[in-house]
């Protein structure tokens, strides 16, 4: 009866009798073939898009029959391996050396098996129809910490909700751990912004409630503040006083000079008289008196001007009586002329000098003290002056009937400011 293969390994099955001289010879080969299968070790080259088919022969060593087998090669299309049909056997597949593996199919001739994941080293059985690969996840066991590469463990194999927050500690939450957008508003209890964790200049304009305030510019602004701090009502009004404080007061008769303003100042309140007119009669004529005016006077730094205290007209006999000069800052910021003469003969209605331009709010601000300043020939005069002295400055010389004449009154300048020195 004539020797017969084993399904599996292909090995030579001999009957009684059989083979006789030989039977040492062929048990040999039977050896041969278990040792292949069981430790035997073979490269095999891939061929790019087409199929290798490995081979199990009856009696002989054979590619398909190896326990280990290496593929080499570099793959750019669908390619495949296939191992014999109807065989039952273990693999080690090594597929270190492929390039592009992932186009690499192992499969039985007839049946199923699988594509190769990554360059690796991989095993498989044959189950006489279908190839099967052994994976990571179809084995029993556990995997402990120590067989865990630390870069093995991806945002990818991690489930969304697998992480729980018994599992984080809280020193690992660190600031460069969160996105820029990750903590919103409904993750932040009030209670936790306070004044120390805000930076300085961390609030901005955007960052404020409105108040309903509209933007702009107020003039002598009347405002609402409420008990944070924040402006809730605003509006224009009426300008209020000044911080007008006494300057300087010039009354000498023909003075001339500079006056400088505080460099920080930037209105001037200006009371100025023009002198008094002379007279000259034998019946008591009288001069007219200086122009008398008040001027709130916007200034624009540097300021420093020229002023002239108007001197008093005379009227000295046997002379003409004469005019009273006319007082004056910087020629026109403020300006009061000088009275009139009487005429050299009986009263021929000399005329009062007038202060063209005069502010037509004649009080001085309510910040301006009440003061009055002397003269050192007699007059007086107050400040802040009533409405009714305007153009009643200094006056006019009186004619006396024994000498008959009369010089009138000098003129005169005061000066305040918003910003005092």
């Amino acid at each position: 009866m004539a020797s017969s293969y084993s399904t599996d390994l292909k090995l030579e099955l001999m009957v009684t009798g059989e083979n006789a001289g030989t039977w040492g010879d062929n048990t040999n080969n039977n050896l041969n073939l278990i040792q292949q299968a069981i430790a035997g070790y073979e490269a095999i080259a891939l061929t790019d898009g087409g199929t290798v088919t490995l081979a199990m022969t009856d009696k002989t060593i054979s590619n398909a029959r190896n326990m280990v087998i290496k593929f080499t090669g570099t793959l750019t299309t669908a390619s495949t391996v296939t191992i014999p049909d109807s065989i039952e056997k273990f693999y080690i597949i090594d597929l270190s050396a492929v390039v592009g593996v992932t186009n690499l199919t192992i499969k039985t001739v007839s049946g199923t098996g699988f594509t190769a994941g990554e360059a690796k080293i991989v095993a498989a059985y044959s189950d006489g129809t279908n190839l099967n690969e052994i994976a990571l996840d179809t084995l029993g066991g556990t995997i402990g910490t120590a067989q865990i590469a630390d870069n093995a463990i991806t945002a990818a194999k991690i489930s969304n909700n697998a992480v729980t927050t018994n599992k984080i500690l809280a020193s690992n939450v660190t600031t460069n751990k969160l996105a820029a957008s990750a903590v919103t508003a409904n993750n932040i209890a009030n209670s936790t912004i306070t004044q120390a964790k805000l930076a300085s200049d961390s609030v901005g304009p955007d960052q404020l409630i409105s108040t309903g305030v509209t933007a702009g510019s107020y003039t002598a602004t009347s405002i609402t503040v409420d008990a944070d701090g924040r402006i809730t009502a605003a509006s224009s009004g009426s300008g209020g006083a000044l911080n007008m404080i006494h300057k300087v007061t010039y009354e000498t008769g023909g003075a001339t000079g500079t006056f400088t303003a505080n460099p920080a100042a930037n209105v001037l309140d200006v009371y100025i008289m023009g002198g008094g007119g002379g007279a000259r009669s034998t019946t008591s004529a009288v001069g007219g008196r200086g122009g008398m005016g008040y001027f709130r006077v916007p200034i624009t730094q540097p300021y420093s001007v020229p002023y002239v205290v108007g001197n008093a007209g005379s009227g000295i006999y046997p002379y003409p009586a004469a005019n009273g000069n006319a007082s004056s800052l910087n020629s026109t910021d403020a300006v009061a002329n000088g009275g009139t003469n009487s005429g050299n003969g009986p009263p021929t209605g000399a005329s009062n000098g007038s202060a063209p331009g005069a502010t037509s709010d004649w009080s001085a601000p309510n910040s301006a003290p009440t003061a009055y300043y002397g003269s050192s020939i007699g007059r007086t005069w107050t400040v802040p002056m009533n409405p009714i002295n305007k153009g009643m400055g200094a006056n006019g010389g009186t004619g006396d009937v024994f000498s008959g004449s009369g010089s009138g009154q000098t003129g005169a300048i005061v000066i305040f400011e918003n910003i005092g020195s």
